[in-house]
């Protein structure tokens, strides 16, 4: 029988070295109070100690909480994860070599825990083929000190896939909002539901411990079986939170639109079209890469600029033609930015992210619009790694892999750049002092020739040209005007793509400072 249970007795339950899964989406639905107590415990009395979390997001906010009360000498062996860009002291304990470390596909973590939770050896998929994560490169292993093999080469019907080792997990560490006398949990007051599921019933299979962080309890037999997302079979303990260490996101304490209790008004409704930032390099890319979508396109954005798209697709009167989606669960309304990542405001429907990526890897995004921190000429992208900077793949690699056309967003150049746009041209004024355009990138994130091999349309939207990849690799198709094509591109640029020999112009509309109308783009 699951019982209401304090911090403390809660947290006895994790002994040295076991597997700890804890769920939750970077900054959202962190099981704070437990994250905190078990941190406590561990600097209080060495123990448990040398712990392998398996956590599929970054759970953290950069500023101490969430797993960096983990990061101590001696807790952590191991860490499994798709990110570590919120966790930065992990990150450097991991660069450092100071503890093992795995960087996998956020998708093909959740369907981990999914087989784990079914006792199945581990998850075939496709998904890493050509990147860091295929064991012909990295194996996905972070640093050094990671020796054992938990990724390989496979093939089935002549075709090639990654298989995934199963992770048992001995604890998992999730969240819900209401749990009753009986360990049932819901989540009416969560942003997502993310794969708090699957981690509960991994443990649980596993022979593991559940232990479930609550807003509140209530007596059995109040809860609607239909809103229970974690069923008390599934949970050990339940340990009810102080509103301090309950934040809905590390951002913010509650917002009812994050939970669907609201749905606030949309962009444009009083008359303004919600697009008030001054013509600039943002803008301009998001606009031409707008320009590829197709009509009643289901979509995905990364952080930055791709962020954009909406904004400038209202602007453009092509809001309509587009169904916003985050790999975290929400479908449809729109996704938030900064460190409410993951969450949304006015969706359709709610998913967990497990079920989100079954969707993105079955083929059923039309978009995804994604950055590009660095680009090669075999049309390879990194966001992974750079130096002594390690932030990991996220969802990169799901999306980039397996959506019909993907767009990636970026400068020519970064560090000090200063563009004029105007009246149709657009004129370099200091350019950046960093090249994103290399010989070579650091780590593959995204394979060019995994691409040409799948036939994937893939478009490199800059500010001042535009690349597609083609057989020949990374191809320059189109040039602002303004521009000139030696000075400002070629020489900019550390690799040789190929020019087609009719070199488009981008559309002049997208360098003048008033509303572009994107419908004759789109229809």
């Amino acid at each position: 029988m699951t019982t209401l249970q304090s911090r403390a007795d809660a947290i006895e339950r994790i002994d040295d070295g076991d597997t700890v899964g804890v769920g939750g989406f970077v900054a959202v639905g962190i099981p704070e109070y437990l994250l905190e107590g078990l941190g406590e415990r561990y600097a209080e009395t060495g123990s448990p100690g040398d712990l392998t979390l398996f956590h599929p997001a970054a759970e953290g906010d950069r500023q101490g909480r969430g797993l960096s009360h983990l990061v101590q000498d001696g807790m952590i062996e191991r860490t499994i994860a798709s990110h570590w860009g919120f966790t930065p002291d992990l990150m450097e304990q991991v660069v450092e070599g100071e503890v093992e470390a795995y960087n996998f596909p956020f998708g093909a973590m959740d369907h981990l825990l999914r087989d784990t939770a079914a006792g199945k050896p581990g998850t075939i998929s496709h998904v890493g083929l050509g990147t860091f994560v295929d064991p012909r490169q990295e194996g996905g292993k972070a640093n050094d000190a990671t020796e054992e093999d938990l990724v390989e080469l496979i093939t089935i019907d002549d075709e090639e896939y990654l298989f995934y080792q199963s992770v048992p997990i001995d604890v998992a560490i999730v969240r819900g909002t209401t749990a009753d006398e009986n360990g049932n949990v819901t989540m009416e007051r969560e942003a997502l539901e993310s794969n708090v599921l699957a981690m509960a019933q991994a443990a649980h299979n596993s022979g593991g411990t559940v232990l479930v962080q609550v807003e509140r309890v209530t007596e059995a037999g109040t809860l609607d079986p239909k809103d229970v997302a974690i069923p008390g079979v599934l949970v050990d303990a339940v340990v009810e939170a102080p509103s301090s260490h309950h934040p809905q996101t590390y951002a913010e304490s509650y917002n009812p639109a994050y939970s669907g209790e609201v749905r606030p008004p949309a962009a444009g409704a009083d008359g303004d079209d919600g697009d008030d930032e001054p013509l600039g390099v943002r803008k301009i890319i998001a606009r031409r890469a707008a320009m590829e979508l197709e009509p009643d396109s289901v979509i995905n954005l990364g952080v930055g600029v791709p962020e954009h798209v909406p904004v400038v697709a209202a602007e453009g009167n092509i809001d309509d033609e587009i169904t916003q989606t985050v790999e975290s669960g929400p479908i449809g309304g729109s996704a938030s930015g900064g460190i409410s990542f993951g969450t949304a405001t006015g969706y359709e429907a709610l998913v967990s992210s497990t079920q989100q990526f079954d969707f993105y890897d079955g083929g059923g995004l039309d978009v995804g619009f994604l950055g590009m921190a660095q680009v090669d000429g075999d049309g390879n992208i990194n966001v992974s790694r750079f130096g002594s900077q390690l932030p990991g793949c996220g969802g990169f690699i799901n999306i980039t892999q397996n959506a019909d056309t993907v767009v990636f967003c970026g400068t020519l150049t970064t560090n000090g750049l200063e563009v004029t746009a105007g009246d149709g041209e657009l004129e370099i004024e200091r350019e950046g002092d960093q090249p994103k355009f290399l010989e070579s990138v650091e780590q593959i994130t995204f394979s060019g020739e995994y691409a040409r091999e799948i036939d994937q349309p893939v478009v490199y939207v800059t500010e001042r040209a535009v690349f597609e990849l083609r057989e020949e690799g990374l191809t320059l198709v189109e040039l602002a005007p303004g521009v000139d094509l030696e000075a400002d591109v070629l020489a900019q640029l550390e690799c040789e793509p190929a020019v087609v020999d009719d070199v488009g112009e981008m559309d002049p509309r997208l360098f003048q400072d008033e509303p572009m109308d994107l419908t004759d783009a789109v229809n």
